[in-house]
């Protein structure tokens, strides 16, 4: 299993700590057995918050490319070429 990136354990961190909070304020229970059911239920959308959260992925389109040679005299001139016909 992948180790948590940084931003999942924020995320999931933060969402324990609110939505039990929340919903401690919210049920305004008092009982061991309230605070017990809701603390579980804060974990638990902590853990499922944590899990979704997507992962960075480097597009395609971002990516360079690199060749293992450099260019051309002539390589450069298409190039350049190219470039002035899109520009303008």
């Amino acid at each position: 299993m992948p180790r948590p990136t940084p931003a999942q354990l924020v995320y999931g961190s933060a969402t324990v700590v609110l939505s039990t909070f929340a919903m401690l304020l919210l049920s305004q229970t008092r009982s061991g057995l309230g605070v017990g059911v809701v603390t579980v239920v804060g974990l638990a959308s902590g853990l499922l918050v944590a899990l979704t959260v997507p992962v960075a992925r480097v597009s395609r389109t971002s990516r360079t490319v690199r060749t293992s040679r450099p260019m051309t005299g002539s390589e450069r001139a298409r190039t350049r070429a190219h470039a002035d016909s899109i520009h303008g």
